[in-house]
């Protein structure tokens, strides 16, 4: 089996799902006792949260790829940052190691692809919906972009995921919010939703919604699983032959 960096506390409670998702995947996989190698850098969100703030997204890169070289260092042979909007600096964090950097926003694409959604509505931080970064790699990976929510529901998404999931509150009235937003979101032609912070599906179920819904923290985790588990495969392969 391979072994997973994640770069997470971007929140935690993300970060806690990504864990629990990776393990239950190779436990599917293997066996009851069965759980994955995983190697955690986990940063103090609020540090980054101000370097958000203050546009110094520079820093952020520089920050995210130390974290991603230790991880290497450490004997990681893949590195997941472990939240959408940090990937508007994985080019960076890519290019400070030599080992494989799994892309959420690559991932999500193909999720979208695969199921033939072609209208998606995203939802995310304000950063991941109106800087651009997003929508640009989601039409290069797929050939077209993601519809955001009118700037007040943006506003909604952006104050839910920051004053209440990244510090543990779910709440009801939040999620009617969010629904909402949803429904707008159709009825101005979404034919499909990425919760594309990896605190919303703590909030809003995919399977539940009027659309078909992809959950990007389980889609990046089950791409980091198939790349920890192809390996175990080619052994026992190997060890068959």
């Amino acid at each position: 089996m391979k072994r997973i960096g994640l770069i997470g506390g971007m929140s935690w409670e993300s970060t806690a799902v990504y864990y629990r998702l990776l393990n239950e995947a190779v436990r599917q996989a293997g066996g009851p006792l069965d759980s994955a190698d995983i190697l955690l850098h986990s940063l103090n969100f609020s540090d980054v949260v101000a370097l958000q703030k203050a546009g110094r997204w520079d820093l952020a890169a520089a920050k995210l790829a130390d974290s991603a070289r230790r991880l290497e260092r450490a004997g990681a042979d893949c590195v997941l940052i472990c939240t959408n909007t940090m990937h508007l600096v994985s080019a960076e964090v890519a290019g400070a190691v030599s080992i494989p950097l799994i892309d959420i926003i690559a991932e999500t694409g193909a999720a979208l692809a695969a199921r033939g959604a072609r209208r998606p509505l995203l939802l995310a931080t304000r950063y991941t919906m109106e800087h651009g970064f997003y929508a640009e790699r989601l039409a290069q990976a797929t050939g077209f972009r993601p519809m955001v929510p009118q700037a007040a529901d943006r506003e909604t998404v952006h104050r839910v995921i920051f004053e209440e999931l990244c510090a543990g509150r779910v709440l009801d009235s939040s999620r009617r919010e969010l629904t909402a937003i949803v429904e707008r979101g159709v009825a101005a032609g979404a034919d499909s939703v990425i919760l594309g912070c990896t605190e919303i599906v703590l909030s809003l179920d995919p399977d539940a919604l009027p659309v078909p819904g992809f959950d990007s923290t389980a889609i990046h985790a089950a791409a980091a699983a198939r790349f920890a588990m192809a390996f175990q495969d080619q052994l026992r392969e190997r060890m068959v032959a």
